[in-house]
């Protein structure tokens, strides 16, 4: 269809097929190596995918880092992330990766209401401060905890700060592509769900994080995002797509840092 090109990040992302099993080998070796720090599993809901992976670090926590997997909420699962876990970890904070169900067999609403039951799990489970980092459409579905029709108050005042990463902030261009065959949307859905339709989040400090070698298409919804929400955008060098992440894992790196509330570099 029209746009099927703009948004297909994998065909243009050199290396691209690489990254999958390469997640999932360091997941695994992360998981092995956390051992009784790790949860693995915790249900929110009633399918199996409704699930939630806790890491805890050594110590008390100072707060919990929820981080949303991208798939453009049709493929991808919680358990080939873990590794990313490691530098909030290393700065003292537990760490939370929830599943959900994906589309078709769901629509993309449902997702957004599954992530706010489990921010609601995750915030019975831990205390203190809650700061969010989400990737792709899982930054779509972060940035969608910030509306107060989505998410109760009591979680929500606990949100620090929301880190967006490459996200799929308006969902109207999906119409036009191939994908929305799985995805199913129609225009009420793609408006009522889209991060530029929301009210400006007060409540929580946004940034924008996106790699600087990325598909314009995405270049394009991480500015409008900023744009739209007044946040800071900041385009990564020389990462694309599916290395804008590795930050995460990297305690020093300026995007943990700011997620545990810490000058940044």
């Amino acid at each position: 269809m029209e746009l099927d090109e703009s948004y297909a990040i994998a065909a243009y992302t050199s290396g691209a097929e690489e990254f999958p099993p390469r997640w999932q080998a360091a997941s695994q070796a992360f998981r092995d190596a956390i051992g009784p720090r790790a949860e693995l599993g915790v249900s929110y809901g009633p399918t199996e995918r409704q699930a939630i992976d806790i890491f805890h670090p050594e110590g008390p926590a100072k707060g919990t880092l929820v981080f949303v997997h991208g798939g453009y909420w049709k493929s991808r699962e919680r358990s080939e992330w873990s590794h990313l876990a490691a530098g909030a970890l290393a700065r003292g904070w537990n760490v939370a990766l929830p599943g959900y169900d994906l589309c078709p067999d769901v629509r993309i609403s449902e997702i957004t209401q599954q992530i706010a039951r489990a921010m609601e799990k995750i915030a019975n489970r831990t205390f203190g401060p809650l700061v969010l980092a989400g990737h792709s459409a899982g930054g779509h579905l972060v940035g969608r905890m910030m509306d107060p029709l989505v998410l109760a108050e009591p979680v929500r005042a606990r949100i620090e700060r929301v880190a967006t990463i490459s996200p799929l902030a308006n969902l109207a261009p999906l119409l036009k592509t191939s994908m929305n065959e799985v995805l199913q949307l129609d225009e009420a859905e793609a408006a009522a769900e889209s991060l530029t339709s929301m009210a400006v989040p007060r409540e929580a400090a946004v940034q924008v994080w996106v790699g600087a070698d990325e598909r314009p298409a995405l270049l394009e919804q991480a500015e409008i995002l900023s744009r739209a929400w007044g946040a800071k955008q900041i385009v990564v060098p020389d990462r694309h797509h599916f290395d804008v992440i590795e930050a995460l894992e990297d305690a020093e790196s300026d995007m943990v840092r700011w997620l545990a509330g810490l000058k940044q570099a």
